[in-house]
């Protein structure tokens, strides 16, 4: 789903056409139901281009009328309010910490401490809830007649930072409720909320990678990455983030005919209103102790699995009555607990530092450790980020260390222990110069990344070969790192563009390359050269410019020649394209060896232009006229993007969601839950061979 606006905001007077007004509120009832739906249940009854009209037609009222926009519109959620500094708002009740338990027998010591502030009669009134221990960034959000009017960090407790602008980009939290218009569910006249703002751990890997790869600032986990995210100055850098959202207690409710009186029931209650609550909570009578235990240490085994981080698991009396008679001690609610797991942590040495040259010329510094077994796997490497972040621990080689790994995330080393220090540790210190080819390293001014601006350097070569046959680019089958490190100490690789110009009869005589082997990877070769063009300019490792923005540019120019004449200016006028990035494309066609490079790839028969628009057939004669497409997994050479262009050039339509109307489903590698719905539907399947196929190829 996508969402683009301005943010400006205001109260629509009284004066307005009613039947505008109408309109209006109707849209975006509509909208605040279907984002729901899409973001998060997960579950979308609407394919996107119906949201995407929805939205269209939204946001040209509202651009047509700018008086009649709300602050609760969904059109504010790209962000873009930029403040100077936050100021601090005072929680209505202090946002309390939670008291830790570490073993089993500490839970059945709390157990019996409630007991204990309880009469002997209230003990069969007990009963609990179970739920994940998020672990991202607390925060508090404010509903005044159903709007969110203010969201905060938790701060010190007492106060927190007022970060509304940042939080009303993200996707899952409702701007409005109930979130259903149809729901048998009222907005309470006052509502406040405590939740967790996270990041799925693939969304930060992917995050990470990118940023790595284009010699940007990487984030040591998700929690630090939500933390960041959602205190920019920026909101519209929020708003790019993979933010999402768990709320998890009321905080204030007022103007309820019938309040909740459980917190299951609490939580039941935040559901109905359309607010994001994890619905996987258990609940346990106090007979069901020895249960609860045992549930708590499963769900600890099994917690990998889940796709975002959680270090534990929050206990809580279910009855707000016996909550409220408990009471606190210190800074903790009696009437809670949260059980912490054990970390996917060990402590080893590290052995030596050792730095890798990415193919933007960014130096990464690794650890080399003495082998240990974390989780049942031996790991003798980890990330250090960068210099900075070797500095600020004063990680020293022949420290012990503190090494995390969780699930399949890369090994990072946490910190030093530095009280078992014995005087033979080293301080640590960046080259100077490239371990690949020598030159002098450089570190620009505010910035983390230490870079070789050698553009003949070995190592940057070869990345970049690996990053130009990768399948977000030039996706050339056959084609990886041993081969670009390979065919790049052979000489037989001086630029990217020398892809098509190997010499074939040399690399039949090396070792391990047969015939058949070779005539693949020449066919995979010769198949990437009809790529779309913002596949190869995704592939010529332009700073800033992955997948996504390469798309955004080349639908405002037909061929890499006339980006290559145009100015910062125009570039930064795209939508979704900042000065930064301009500053680089411009920057690098600025060099006459990279615009040598375009000249070369067209002489090798490399689309660097795309071809006019045929002229437009009638619909009804297209041979995929009349159906309708859902495609799941992974295909073969189609982008999601690509096969849903590709479907509608040959008339058919493409949906979100499996249907009793879905024609086909095209099914790729690693299929989701559409491929099941489809099988219960008995919506036939399609590979894409078969799609391309019935498209007549």
């Amino acid at each position: 789903m996508s969402e683009t606006t301005e943010t400006t905001t205001s109260s629509a007077p009284s004066t307005a056409d009613p039947a505008l007004v109408e309109r209006l509120e109707k849209l975006r009832q509509a909208i605040r139901y279907h984002q729901y739906r899409y973001y998060v249940l997960d579950d979308p009854v609407i394919s996107d281009e119906e949201f995407d009209a929805l939205f269209r037609e939204l946001q040209a009222l509202e651009e047509a009328h700018p008086e009649l926009r709300t602050e609760d519109s969904p059109t504010v959620r790209v962000g873009g309010v930029v403040s100077d500094r936050f100021e601090r708002t005072r929680h209505p009740v202090p946002m309390l910490s939670l008291a830790n338990a570490f073993t089993t027998e500490d839970l059945y010591a709390w157990r019996e401490r409630i007991k204990r502030f309880l009469p002997p009669e209230q003990h069969a009134q007990l009963s609990y809830v179970a739920e994940p221990k998020f672990d991202g960034l607390t925060v508090v959000l404010h509903y005044q007649d159903g709007r969110f009017v203010l969201g905060a960090t938790r701060g010190d407790g007492e106060y927190g930072e007022d970060i509304t602008p940042n939080l009303r980009t993200v996707r899952s939290l409702p701007l409005q409720i109930p979130v259903d218009p149809q729901a048998q569910v009222t907005a309470p006249a006052r509502l406040v909320v405590r939740g967790e703002a996270y990041v799925d751990k693939a969304d930060f890997e992917e995050f990470n990678r990118r940023q790595e790869a284009e010699g940007g600032r990487t984030f040591a986990n998700p929690r630090n990455f939500a933390a960041g995210s959602l205190r920019q100055l920026d909101s519209s850098i929020t708003a790019s983030r993979p933010i999402k959202l768990w709320v998890y207690q009321i905080v204030v409710l007022e103007g309820v005919d019938d309040p909740p009186a459980t917190h299951s029931g609490s939580l039941a209650y935040l559901a109905a209103l359309g607010l994001p609550v994890w619905p996987d909570y258990r609940c346990f009578d106090d007979g069901a102790f020895d249960e609860l235990v045992a549930y708590v240490t499963d769900f600890g085994e099994q917690r990998h699995q889940l796709p975002f981080e959680v270090d534990g698991v929050v206990i809580k009396v279910d009855s707000l009555a016996l909550q409220q008679e408990l009471g606190f001690t210190g800074k903790d609610p009696r009437w809670a607990i949260a059980y912490k797991f054990a970390g996917q942590e060990a402590v080893t040495t590290l052995l030596d530092i050792v730095v890798n040259v990415g193919r933007t010329g960014a130096i990464t510094p690794n650890a080399v450790l003495e082998p240990v077994q974390i989780g049942g796997v031996t790991v003798r490497a980890a990330t250090l980020h960068n210099e900075d972040y070797i500095r600020e621990l004063d990680i020293r080689i022949g420290d012990k260390v503190v090494v995390k790994r969780a699930g399949d995330v890369i090994p990072k080393v946490i910190r030093p222990l530095v009280e078992l220090r014995d005087g033979s540790e080293r301080p640590w210190v960046m080259p100077k110069t490239c371990p690949a080819c020598g030159q002098p390293l450089v570190r620009p001014e505010g910035e983390a990344a230490t870079y070789c601006v050698n553009n003949a350097c070995p190592a940057q070569l070869v990345r970049k070969v690996e990053h130009f046959v990768s399948r977000e680019a030039m996706d050339i089958a056959g084609f990886g790192y041993k081969q670009a490190e390979l065919f790049v100490s052979k000489g037989f690789i001086k630029d990217l563009a020398d892809i098509y110009y190997l010499p074939w009869d040399e690399i039949l005589k090396l070792e391990g390359y047969k015939e058949k082997r070779v005539e693949n990877l020449r066919a995979g070769i010769e198949a990437s050269k009809n790529r779309p063009v913002h596949r190869l300019l995704t592939g010529l490792g332009i700073r800033f410019v992955g997948s996504v923005v390469a798309e955004l540019i080349m639908d405002h120019y037909r061929s890499l020649y006339q980006l290559m004449e145009a100015s910062q200016e125009e570039l930064a006028a795209i939508d979704g394209i900042g000065p930064k990035i301009a500053e680089s494309i411009v920057e690098y066609f600025s060099l006459e060896p990279n615009r040598a490079l375009i000249r070369k790839f067209a002489a090798a028969g490399v689309r660097v232009e795309e071809e006019a628009p045929p002229e437009p057939a009638a619909p009804e004669s297209l041979p995929l006229a009349g159906l309708t497409f859902v495609v799941t997994g992974t295909l073969p050479t189609f982008s999601r993007d690509e096969v849903k262009r590709y479907i509608e050039a040959h008339g058919g339509k493409v949906t979100s969601s499996v249907s009793s109307k879905t024609s086909y489903l095209v099914v790729g590698e690693n299929p989701g839950s559409k491929l099941v719905k489809a099988q219960e539907l008995g919506i036939p399947t399609l590979s894409e061979a078969e799609l391309r196929a019935l498209a007549g190829e």
